[in-house]
């Protein structure tokens, strides 16, 4: 065969060259040897053999080149490897490892966005992180492979790149961050677009970009790549070493510097030239979302062989003379030969310490069968009977008692069923154990005095109960413990028939457990097929390496050898981590003709080697390879070969074979002295692979794989190839499929799995016209491969470790061999890599897992990160969706040693592998999302209609109950304004209580008759006129804490006709940023004066006010706290009720600082309207535990007693910090019927008072009084918190349909409150009918569509009526008397069918007049204020409240029996997310990133230049932070289709709250942008590598 390099000479290199080379190798691994010494020293002694090519790197020189299809060893040269200072090489190649260096050296190195952690998580407290872990190779489930050689090339050199710097133009500032817009003004000087190179290779060149273009939607897949936007950001604290600078900007156009913002840019440029294609244009249906299926690529390559023909092995000869089963031969040579050596055990030394023989074996298995049978009784009856199922517990260092056990139970007639012994009671996969010895229905257990001391106790001493496990009683077999049997007992075992000899666990690609059935004539044709294809003879010697419980090394070290009389050798696991050499020095001491091992342990014996002179294996005739069908094992099998050559190995004794639990052996090499063949290799396509097809690479490719034979089917059995999917069709010559074995020496069944044990063991393969190729089932081997040359078999992996993504198929090995091959010795442990596929959105994501060296920094790890992805996307042309780098030893362990895989899995899945570095890359790997939704021709509003009437639509709008048919006893609805219901009420009910006001400690700290308010608004409005010089019409600021001064002052105000406008005041221990706030307010306000109390106007001129604010720049400021009493001369009376009654500025979720007029007109109807629906009467008492500086908290506080005469009960939220119960104890104490809150409040009461009920209950709370708990917010209505309330206060008489919702916002605070008494249930008295739900498709919802779906369906959201929060979703809220609501469309302004969603515009007398800005910006009031609609009705005035909601009419009736109509709110118009086309709502999301893990506290999502952030507040440790990059990620991609570019991971409390409880999303992005947050994490979710050629494979 021809080598991968430049071709050798025909002759073979000299022994003591190739000794001398090996220990050059060895020199250099273990750091005696720098590299450039290495390479001068390796080509001077090849110098005389190789011509030096001029122009290429010596240590390339001597690697293979493999053009040739598929040739015998006998024309190829023996691969060259070199060893490493690693104790696992499994994956190792000279060949693979110049592939992937060559494919890293056509990237240019750039630097991606690092992720940025807090310091406190690079530190790990745990011992075990500093201890360098078993460098092991994998379990005996994945098989131990390796790849000899080392990595030659060096480090890429890194290019950098230097950001350019961007010239702004300033449009225009907020004065706060708390004012800020949530869009900006760019300017600057276009340019000519950067060209598709440069968009390649980035900002590295010094180029203009045109700040008016778009910014990448890196969300659709359609990317202008001349078009580039720059980011926008905030202040930072500096940027990281090795990023360049560069100028930027915030939201409020001011120019900083921002690490964060760096980051994203960065991110944003490996989103220029997403490597998926450009997505087709998209309309289907509005209403769904299909996930894109990937066409198969038209020059994909495709299978051209003839059908193949199933491949007969040579006949099996059961005539020769020997015992007819396996029990006669022991019984046989245990009386005949009792001397004869059967078993040496070794301990950690290399000394024997036991040597059973023949004759001990069979008389101590005698001595078990009998004991089981005769001596175990329970209620005097025989515990066990033939046939029963008994688990063997026994440790890897004791192969003798095993043995004993094993043929024990065969004799007794018992099944057994050998398992590993469990260390702990949370070993990795010991669940799943338990699982199948219960199904097996074991009930004993069998082991060691020793290993049954070291188990988990229990407190009474017994061996503790593991997880998952059944009850078992153990039994221990020592001598002592066992019965002699009476000499004339012998055991009638039957064990040539069908029934079960023993079971063998299987662990599955999904961590699942199996028992695989092996009936005793399968065992005895298994043990009959090993010795033929073997040449096993009498009294020979195997040195045995393998773990003798299970597959080959039970075959072959427990019951082929028994049949002939064998002494085994057995090197226990602990053995070979100190003496990696002792099985070789076993061979030579015993003169050993046969040798098991595994990949693994000829590689530790390369490294162990050097100066060990004295051995030879020129007594080996066959060194069984038992993973030699690992496609990488060829590898190791070289290496070994070159260096124990000259110790007597003879080529030809290396025997690869191929095995599996279901099929047992399925194909082993034999020697040319047994009528083997010679031995084949071949190099096959890695591209050609991914498509099932087999494809010899002839030219110089980056991607290929060399495989071995792994020999001749076995005797009597009958091999074909089937595809793996589907039909059991019969592949192709040069098609890659499953191989399946008929044969009586195979598996029978997986115990009590009848489903799967017919696909698996009955398959019947058929050819390509359906006929079946034989009349016997076939069994699946789980193994993936193709019959070569001379009928040898070639295995190119398992089924196992197949990922299929798309339309291709790649193998965990290959993949762990790539990453191998990017110079990993200094990151990560070699032997500590797991590879395995998650399904995201149907479709396989490949994740890498390694332990990452306690030494390696932060930056060095993510660079070999970066290139892993680089190597992996370029040899395999697959995306890797996740790389997380885990600290030393905390990987799950298999039994011996390697990495449990499928729990690697499950903890990544349930958010447990604790990461201390993740990389995510969904941007490069989803490439099935639904196509981004294109924007259709606009439908005008005419065929808007004409549509929905078509469609039996009606137009969405509804309203309320008409004001003038209402009857109002009440005397105050004749009074316009508010300042004269107050003077009637004084002169009428003087003493009637208005006000009163709790203080934490639940007592009266103030109230407030009719009189008493009359006289001290008074008194404030006698100061103003006085000593504030005020005219009617100027406006004053109130900085009040909540209470009766607040409202005092506010009337006083309407009393002298000065304008009100209510501020918060500022915090004293947060000045610095509340503050700034209140003087904002005051001077967008244009106040003259400020109201406020003695406390707070010393605090706004002290001089820690003046460190924030400039205080000479203050108003007037009076003191109301000791004004005199002095009556007013004459109330003022308003000309008009048009007049402004006063100010009510409020900052929106969106973060924008809005101030509202309400006239007198519109607070009179305001007032009424509440009176009516919530039945205020003056004989009413309600509790009010809401903020009162704004909206429909301050018309309750301030305005609603004053006009309906009811009792409010203030309860300042501020007070429940110290007390939480305080506002339940005043509604209970008060009988309030009716009461608000916001949800902060809520909130408090939930977590604060879950485990108070029953303290709260003695103390006499009782909450049945309550007919309606509202909660006031500007935001959909929060379920969860909702329920829980619920829920959690039903125990202390809370009724279940009393909490409700109401909806308000700037335009008009009360637009839906609590349900009035509809239809009969008026008459019956009580607050609203019974809840109904609707569901609607949450897809639709994207698409501004609603369409109901039936319970249960995907993606439904379910609405609730009757504002009556019970379930997941939305409520539906009644319209107040007088308010009208229309659905119109957004953007054409025209009305809406009740199937669409769209903005809620109102129409109402208490809407708000308009914005009061400074300077009057009149197209901002007729656009909210004065809206019309663009056709249909087009005279009424509307309002548009800037939230979307639909309309529904229900099947419930009012009084007067009219159907009623529902109105649903979704959301914040301001606050939805444009992504792909589609209309999505943050809440949405967030509650889906909430269920994802149990420590995500809260969450918030926001999007900067088209990427999707996620904040999520981490209720946990900070070791924990990572683990919920790729759960946000996994749950989004899942459940709503979007990409998150970035994951920010931050303490709890830090996603900013308003008063309501309202999350500020854009004040929490303005904090992001300006790296304010201090994150624990930020992951940025990387895409593809841009300026990257794509190497073709």
């Amino acid at each position: 065969m021809a080598d991968r390099g430049c071709p050798l000479e025909a002759a073979p290199l000299p022994a003591e060259v190739r000794e001398s080379l090996a220990e050059l190798e060895l020199e250099l691994s273990e750091g005696d040897i720098t590299q450039k010494g290495y390479e001068k020293k390796r080509a001077k002694l090849l110098a005389r053999y190789i011509p030096l090519l001029q122009g290429v790197d010596p240590c390339l020189q001597t690697e293979n080149r493999i053009p040739g299809p598929l040739m015998t060893a006998g024309t190829s040269k023996p691969q060259k490897s070199r060893a490493t200072n690693s104790r696992d090489e499994r994956f190792r190649s000279d060949v693979h490892t110049e592939a992937v260096q060559a494919a890293l050296a056509k990237y240019k190195e750039r630097k991606m966005p690092m992720p940025s952690k807090r310091r406190s998580v690079l530190v790990h407290s745990s011992v075990e992180t500093y201890t360098p872990p078993d460098t092991s190779s994998a379990s005996e489930d994945e098989g131990s492979l390796r790849r000899p050689g080392r990595l030659t090339t060096t480090l890429l050199q890194s290019h950098t790149s230097v950001e350019p710097w961007l010239d702004r133009v300033i449009q225009g500032s907020s004065t706060s961050s708390s004012a800020s817009s949530t869009s900006s003004h760019l300017g600057g000087r276009p340019a000519a677009a950067p060209s598709a190179t440069t968009a390649l290779t980035g900002l590295a060149a010094h180029t203009h970009i045109d700040l008016h273009s778009a910014p990448p939607d890196v969300t659709t897949g359609l990317v202008e790549h001349s078009q580039y936007e720059c980011p926008q950001v905030a202040s930072v604290r500096g940027v990281p070493r090795g990023y360049s600078r560069s100028v930027l900007e915030t939201a409020d156009g001011v120019p900083v510097n921002s690490r964060v913002s760096s980051k994203i840019q960065q991110l944003l440029n490996t989103l220029k030239r997403p490597k998926r294609p450009p997505l087709k244009e998209f309309f289907v249906d509005d209403f769904e979302e299909l996930l894109e299926v990937q066409q198969p690529d038209p020059n994909q390559p495709k299978p051209e062989g003839d059908q193949m023909a199933v491949l007969k092995g040579e006949p099996l000869l059961v005539g020769t003379p020997g015992p007819p089963s396996l029990l006669a031969s022991l019984q046989r040579w245990g009386t005949t030969q009792p001397k004869a050596p059967c078993l040496t055990a070794l301990d950690t030394a290399g000394k024997a310490t036991c040597t059973l023989t023949y004759g001990k074996l069979w008389s101590r298995s005698l001595k078990l069968a009998y004991t089981l049978l005769n001596k175990l009784t329970s209620k005097n009856d025989p515990l066990l009977k033939p046939g029963d199922r008994v688990a063997l517990v026994f440790p890897n260092s004791d192969p003798v008692m095993f043995m004993v056990a094993f043929y024990g139970c065969l004799l007794a007639e018992l099944v057994p069923v050998p398992i590993e012994v469990p260390l702990t009671r949370k070993d990795a996969g010991s669940q799943q154990v338990g699982f199948l010895l219960g199904s097996c229905g074991v009930t004993l257990a069998l082991t060691t005095d020793a290993c049954q001391k070291g188990l988990p106790k229990a407190q009474t001493g017994e061996v503790a109960t593991f997880k998952g496990w059944p009850p078992l009683a153990w039994l221990v077999i020592d001598g002592k413990h066992l019965t002699k049997p009476p000499k004339d007992w012998y055991p009638l075992a039957q064990d040539t028939g069908p029934g079960t000899a023993y079971i063998e666990y299987k662990t599955s690609k999904e961590g699942s457990t199996v028992g695989v059935t092996v009936s005793h004539a399968s065992l005895l044709a298994q043990c009959q097929a090993l010795t033929q294809a073997c040449g096993y003879v009498e009294a020979e010697t195997l040195t045995n390496v393998l773990d003798f419980k299970r597959d080959a090394g039970l075959w072959h070290g427990v019951l082929t050898s028994v049949m002939n009389r064998m002494h085994v050798v057995n090197i226990p696991y602990a053995l070979m981590k100190v003496n990696p050499l002792s099985w070789i020095q076993k061979v030579c001491s015993y003169k050993a003709r046969a040798a098991l091992v595994k990949s693994r342990d000829m590689h530790w014996s390369l490294l162990a080697q050097r100066g060990q002179r004295d051995v030879s294996l020129s007594s080996l005739r066959m060194l069984i390879v038992a993973d030699g069908a690992n496609p990488w094992s060829i590898s190791s099998c070289d290496a070994f070969l070159n260096v124990f050559q000259s110790r007597g190995l003879r080529p030809e004794v290396i025997c690869p074979c191929a095995s599996s639990p279901e099929a047992l052996t399925v194909a082993i090499r034999r020697p040319p002295d047994l009528g083997g063949p010679p031995p084949r290799k071949a190099v096959l396509s890695m591209n050609g692979l991914s498509y099932g097809v087999i494809r010899v690479d002839t030219e110089e490719k980056l991607s290929v794989l060399t495989v071995q034979d792994v020999g001749q089917v076995m005797p009597g059995a009958s091999v074909c190839v089937v595809k793996v999917d589907g039909t059991p069709y019969l592949c192709k010559t040069d098609e890659i499929g499953e191989i399946c074995v008929n044969s009586i020496a195979t598996g029978t069944a997986y115990y009590g799995l009848l489903g799967i044990t017919k696909n698996v063991f009955e398959t019947v393969p058929v050819t390509a016209d359906g006929a079946p190729v034989s009349d016997r089932p076939f069994t699946r081997t789980g193994l993936l491969g193709f019959i070569g040359p001379d009928n040898l078999v070639f295995v190119v992996g398992k089924l196992d470790g197949l990922m299929v993504v798309g339309v291709r198929r790649h193998n965990a090995d290959d993949v762990v061999a790539t990453a191998l091959a990017v110079e990993p010795m200094k990151f990560v442990y070699r032997g500590r890599i797991a590879v395995f596929s998650v399904t995201v959105l149907h479709d396989d994501r490949i994740v890498l897992v390694a332990e990452q060296r306690p030494d390696a920094s932060e930056e060095d790890s993510f660079q070999w990160m970066s290139r892993v992805l680089q190597a992996i996307d370029s040899i395999h042309q697959v995306g890797v969706y996740c790389l997380a780098l885990v600290p030393a030893n905390t990987l799950p362990k298999a039994p011996l040693g390697g990495i449990h895989i499928s729990e690697t899995k499950q903890r990544f899945l349930e958010g447990m592998l604790h990461p201390c570095n993740v990389l995510m890359c969904p941007h490069t790997c989803v490439t099935n999302l639904p196509k981004p939704r294109q924007k259709q021709p606009e439908v005008g509003p005419a065929s808007m209609i004409v549509g929905n009437l078509v469609a039996g639509k009606r137009i969405a709008q509804a309203s309320g109950r008409e004001l003038t048919h209402l009857e109002d006893s009440d005397q105050a609805r004749k009074f316009l304004f508010l300042a004269d219901v107050l003077q009637w009420r004084a002169h009428t009910t003087p003493d009637h209580p208005l006000f009163l006001l709790l203080n934490a400690k639940g007592t009266v700290t103030s109230t407030a008759t009719c009189i008493q308010l009359h006289k001290r608004a008074e008194r404030v409005a006698a100061a103003l006129v006085e000593k504030g010089r005020l005219d009617a019409g100027d406006h004053v600021a109130l900085v009040y804490p909540p209470g009766v001064d607040l409202i005092a002052a506010f009337y006083g105000c309407l009393y002298c006709g000065c304008v009100p406008v209510t501020v918060r005041p500022p915090h004293p221990q947060n000045l610095g940023t509340t503050l700034p706030t209140v003087k904002m307010i005051v001077e967008v306000s244009k106040s003259a004066c400020v109201l406020s109390t003695q406390a707070i106007t010393r605090l706004l001129k002290s001089k820690e006010a003046a460190a924030a604010v400039d205080v000479r720049t203050w108003p007037t400021i009076l003191d109301t706290d000791d004004i005199p009493k002095k009556k007013l001369a004459s109330i003022f009376r308003p000309p008009s009720p048009d007049v402004l009654a006063y100010l009510d500025f409020s900052v929106s979720t969106t973060g924008i600082l809005a101030g509202v007029k309400m006239s007198h007109a519109a607070t009179s109807a305001l007032c009424r309207s509440i009176k009516l629906q919530c039945e205020l009467y003056p004989s009413r008492q309600i509790a009010i535990c809401l903020d009162p500086y704004c909206g429909l908290g301050f018309a309750l506080w301030c305005l609603c007693s004053v006009y309906s005469g009811h009792q409010s009960v203030l309860v300042p939220p501020l007070e429940l910090e110290s007390n939480v119960s305080l506002w339940l104890s005043a509604v209970s104490q008060y009988k309030a019927r009716v009461t608000f809150c916001s949800y902060s409040v809520m909130e408090m009461c939930t977590k604060g008072l879950g485990a108070q009920t029953s303290a709260l209950r003695m103390k006499g709370v009782n909450l049945s009084c309550v007919r309606t708990c509202m909660v006031v917010a500007e935001e959909r209505p929060r379920i969860a918190l909702t329920q829980s309330f619920s829920k959690l206060f039903k125990d202390l008489g809370l009724p279940a349909r009393a909490v409700s919702t109401t909806f308000g916002c700037r335009v008009n605070v009360a637009i839906c409150l609590q349900p009035n008494r509809l239809g009969k249930l008026a008459e019956q008295g009580t607050a609203g009918p019974d809840p109904t739900t609707v569901y609607v498709d949450m897809r639709a919802l994207r698409h501004d569509r609603v369409r109901l779906v039936e319970r249960g369906s995907p993606h439904s959201l379910p609405l609730m009526e009757s504002g009556k929060v019970l379930g997941a979703g939305l409520s539906y809220l009644l319209i107040l008397p007088g308010v009208k609501v229309i659905i119109a469309h957004t953007e054409t302004k025209g009305p809406l069918g009740d199937s669409h969603l769209g903005e809620i515009w109102v129409s109402s007398p208490h809407n708000a007049t308009g914005y009061y800005t400074v300077y009057g910006e009149e197209a901002l009031h007729a656009d909210h204020f004065n809206a019309r609609l663009s056709f249909g009705d087009t005279q009424t005035i509307w309002a548009r409240t800037g939230y979307l909601g639909f309309l529904r009419r229900t099947e419930l009736t009012d009084a007067s029996g009219e159907r009623h109509d529902a109105l649903y709110v979704v959301g914040s118009l301001d606050e939805t997310l444009e992504l792909r086309g589609m209309r999505y709502h943050p809440i949405d999301i967030e509650t889906s990133v909430i269920r994802a893990h149990r420590s995500i506290a809260e969450c918030a999502v926001f999007t900067w230049t088209n990427l999707l952030v996620v904040v999520v507040e981490l209720d946990g440790l900070e070791q924990d932070a990572l683990d919920l990059v790729a759960l946000v990620t996994n749950v989004v991609l899942e459940e709503h289709y979007l990409v998150v570019g970035v994951v920010v991971i931050v303490d709890p409390g830090v996603i900013p709250i308003n008063s309501r409880g309202e999350k500020q999303r854009m004040h929490l992005r303005d904090g992001f942008l300006a790296d304010q947050l201090d994150p624990i994490y930020v992951a940025y979710n990387i895409s593809g590598f841009p300026g990257v050629l794509n190497v073709s494979l």
